[in-house]
């Protein structure tokens, strides 16, 4: 495991450009940089992905933010859950099909 407190795909265009598919299902400009910290984080080479790691071994990032985004701020999950798969389906590698399952852990 990586000492290194950064995560450069998280400076990728890709990476702006996905979590801009997600931008109008939060109200404030805050949580939308939350939600791209979490991702970062989730999307990480870490081994465990809970906050105190992914806070620990990511630049920028504050533990009590963090949390209170996840845990305090409003927002759907049903929403967010059924965006997420609008996007998979915009991609002919990830297109819901018969031939495809998609397993995604929390």
């Amino acid at each position: 495991m990586s000492n290194e407190k950064e995560n450069p795909r998280c400076n990728a265009p890709c990476f702006e450009r996905l979590c801009q598919r997600f931008d109008d299902i939060f109200r404030h400009q805050a949580q939308k940089g939350e939600f791209r910290n979490y991702l970062c984080g989730l999307l990480g080479e870490i081994e465990q992905k809970n906050l105190l790691q992914m806070v620990a071994h990511t630049i920028g990032v504050i533990y009590l933010k963090l949390y209170t985004f996840l845990k305090a701020v409003p927002w759907s999950f049903s929403q967010m859950n059924q965006r997420r798969l609008e996007v998979m389906n915009q991609c002919h590698h990830t297109r819901i099909s018969r031939e495809f399952s998609s397993l995604v852990d929390d």
